[in-house]
């Protein structure tokens, strides 16, 4: 009996002192904040602009610091150099995800290529996903993006108040375009508006300290629902977002079927269905869905930024004034073939990605498949690997007075974002918004397309000045209040959009009239006829 007492207590002691190693940091591991037993770092995680706090380890730990979350261990990489080190020169270490059971389990089913680990699933639908977005693919959708373009500056025009519902309808329409083959005409579409807004649930929800915990602490999960709010809104939310993508791919499926649908991404991976059968259609409709989310949020996101900093800097909007009306001219708009005539309106892009970056912390982590040392310290097998975009981005030695929007920075960067991406040179990147190694955004080619024609024309047609308020005074946001959660964007904010003159809002005018007519249906406001040719059976 005296023995088995004695037993039991080593037991017992044995539990505690493992319990107790919890959240301590392994003295072979990278620095990083002091820790409590148990929860490790967890109580230091901000609730709000958690990027701020990152930057402030940054400062004090350095360029590669960890993190202990309960079980589960962050290790933070916050210069160029370390992530061209480990995310893109070991890529094949560092492409993995930890598990999110309320991002990845909860509200997306395990179907969102978001969260999806490194494995064949993945590499299946990233090559896919390749396909519809390589350069060479994303040159041929220029023609989309020049006519939603128009319609973006024309309802800038006559609706300037709501200039944020233009730019997100432009970016949404184009997405739409590519992916299924059919645009959105207006703003007023159910369906878009219940994308914006589910994703920027999903961002939310993905932010919690509840859906933090339930990571950091696996048995967190047998509890209740009614203990855990948080996953009935999520699974609430896989619900509708399910639904929504899955009446995106089987209207298009059915189209293809019948021989009516334009050509799109989903032509190409229908095609792939039926030969292979490797996947189903609630994947089919994840994997569309998450290229409609990215397509569509990012890239207006980065565009209502750039707003924001031109009335914020008005030296810098005339400064461009200047370079268009220099090489462009007044009787028309800018081009793509005008890209490398207008090197400033290129570091006016460059700097709206370094100066407000839309995936603040890189979006999700990344997670190393094995255990790695870097710089004399051990990566943890399944540990995640956050690319710290904002500190990177704020670095003074890199960026010197980093919170001033200065295009200056980079009128002697000739780079496209891709090329800049893969430099071998990490010092020479010009930002990392787009993240990096094999989970780096494929849209990257046509994003640049997107913004550049986006921004040049804006400029090109307008002119953006400061509302002003019953008091008198300008109205100027504040470029640090930001939306919360992994990809984020100004707070809303109101502008004075005029035209620059009266010929240019009669260019306006003309330029959607003419090419609505031309190219859209009267009725439907679609295409007539693609100018993008089909993908399949070797039309391309």
């Amino acid at each position: 009996m005296k023995v088995t007492y004695i037993v039991a207590l080593g037991v017992l002691a044995a539990l505690i002192v493992r319990l107790l190693m919890i959240g301590r940091r392994p003295k072979n591991y990278p620095p990083g904040p002091p820790t409590l037993p148990i929860l490790g770092n967890i109580h230091q995680l901000a609730t709000r602009d958690s990027h701020l706090q990152f930057e402030k380890w940054a400062r004090e730990y350095g360029p590669v610091y960890s993190l202990m979350l309960g079980t589960k261990t962050l290790v933070v990489l916050s210069s160029d150099k370390a992530v061209k080190d480990l995310m893109d020169k070991r890529s094949g270490k560092y492409s993995h995800r930890q598990e999110m059971y309320i991002g990845q389990t909860l509200c997306s089913g395990d179907l969102r290529v978001l969260m999806m680990g490194y494995g064949p699933r993945w590499r299946a639908a990233r090559k896919m996903i390749h396909g519809l977005l390589n350069v060479s693919a994303a040159k041929s959708y220029v023609p989309y993006q020049v006519l939603e373009n128009k319609q973006m500056l024309y309802e800038m025009l006559v609706d300037p108040d709501h200039f944020l519902y233009h730019i997100r309808r432009y970016s949404n329409a184009l997405t739409t375009t590519m992916v299924f083959g059919w645009r959105t005409p207006t703003y007023e579409d159910d369906k878009m508006k219940q994308l914006f807004d589910g994703f920027s649930e999903f961002a939310e929800l993905n932010q919690t300290g509840t859906a933090a915990l339930i990571d950091f602490f696996p048995w967190l999960r047998f509890l209740p629902d009614f203990l855990i709010p948080v996953r009935q809104k999520a699974k609430d939310l896989h619900r509708k977002e399910k639904a929504l993508y899955l009446s995106h791919w089987l209207k298009v499926k059915e189209e293809i079927n019948n021989g009516t649908a334009k050509p799109c991404f989903c032509e190409e991976m229908a095609a792939a269905q039926k030969a292979e059968g490797s996947f189903d259609d609630d994947q089919a409709a994840y994997v569309s869905g998450t290229l409609l989310e990215a397509g569509s949020d990012t890239t207006s996101s980065t565009l209502y930024a750039f707003v924001q900093a031109m009335l914020l800097y008005p030296e810098v909007q005339q400064k461009a004034f200047e370079e268009i009306d220099r090489v462009v001219g007044r009787d028309r708009m800018p081009t793509m073939e005008d890209d490398c005539d207008l090197p400033y309106i290129r570091a006016c892009m460059k700097e709206t990605l370094r100066w407000m970056p839309t995936t603040i912390l890189g979006a999700v982590p990344h997670a190393v498949t094995h255990d790695d040392y870097y710089e004399g310290y051990l990566i943890p097998k399944n540990a995640g690997v956050m690319n710290n975009v904002w500190a990177i981005h704020m670095d003074p030695n890199r960026h010197p007075d980093p919170r001033r929007f200065d295009p200056e920075r980079y009128v002697n960067d000739h780079q496209s974002l891709g090329d800049a991406a893969a430099n071998p040179d990490a010092s020479k990147r010009d930002q990392f918004t787009f993240g990096a190694g094999r989970r780096i955004c494929p849209g990257i080619h046509v994003a640049e397309r997107s913004l550049f024609l986006g921004m040049s024309r804006i400029l090109w047609a307008f002119q953006i000045e400061p509302k002003v308020g019953a008091d008198g005074k300008p109205i100027l946001p504040d470029p640090d209040r930001l939306t919360q959660g992994f990809v984020c964007m100004p707070e809303e904010f109101p502008a004075q959009i005029t035209p620059r003159n009266q010929a240019k809002a009669d260019t306006v005018v003309r330029e959607w009239h003419e090419a609505e007519k031309e190219c859209l249906d009267p009725v439907t406001k679609q295409w007539r006829v693609s100018p993008v040719p089909s993908r399949v059976n070797g039309k391309i």
